[in-house]
């Protein structure tokens, strides 16, 4: 009996320390200040892909009921995109920012560490006023070079919100993508709802 329940409370003091060590870090800015939403990246943020109005900002305004500006540029780089994040972002008293940067750093062979040094400042750039930051992933198999663990880690290191992989669902799917790299307009309706589940409790 006593064998019994010492084996028992071994167990419940596992799981608690499980639980306990494998629990997400604190999000940065939880409760953020400021007024607009801002979906910043590249062409995945633009909506290259889809018919107008079908890209991932755009629907993701339509579920929300809430303006959302798209600053996004086809083919930017994270160097592109920090060298325009005062005028596209910080002027514009940010309250969630949600990023997709870090494909074309990929596909144009940019160091890693120089890619995630660069999305690094940009995320703490934005958080500094009190804003809240989500961060798509890109997990590439074969050819991924390591940036999807690199989003992670630097999720957890900033205390942004994390999304693992924002083609989770997409890619590979013949009718959810207009090329091998850009969604269609209902592939990115799956984005878009990736973001709002991210998103929904901090509205």
């Amino acid at each position: 009996m006593k064998k019994t329940i010492t084996i028992l409370l071994a167990v419940a003091i596992l799981i608690v320390g499980y639980r306990f060590f494998s629990s997400s870090p604190p999000v940065t800015n939880s409760n953020p200040t400021g007024e607009t939403i801002i979906c910043f990246g590249d062409s995945l943020t633009y909506g290259i892909g889809a018919e107008k109005g079908m890209d991932y900002p755009s629907q993701l305004s339509r579920m929300i009921s809430r303006e959302i500006i798209n600053a996004g540029i086809p083919g930017d780089t994270t160097r592109d995109a920090l060298n325009r994040l005062e005028e596209d972002v910080l002027s514009n008293d940010p309250r969630i920012v949600l990023i997709t940067l870090g494909g074309n750093d990929l596909k144009n062979r940019v160091p890693r560490e120089t890619a995630f040094q660069n999305l690094k400042i940009i995320i703490e750039e934005i958080q500094s006023p009190g804003a809240l930051v989500v961060i798509g992933g890109i997990d590439v198999p074969l050819w991924g070079r390591g940036f999807g663990k690199e989003y992670e880690r630097l999720a957890k290191e900033t205390g942004a919100v994390f999304i693992p992989n924002i083609f989770k669902g997409i890619m590979g799917h013949r009718n959810l993508m207009n090329d091998p790299i850009h969604p269609n307009g209902a592939g990115y309706t799956k984005m878009a709802e990736l973001f709002y589940d991210a998103i929904k409790s901090y509205l």
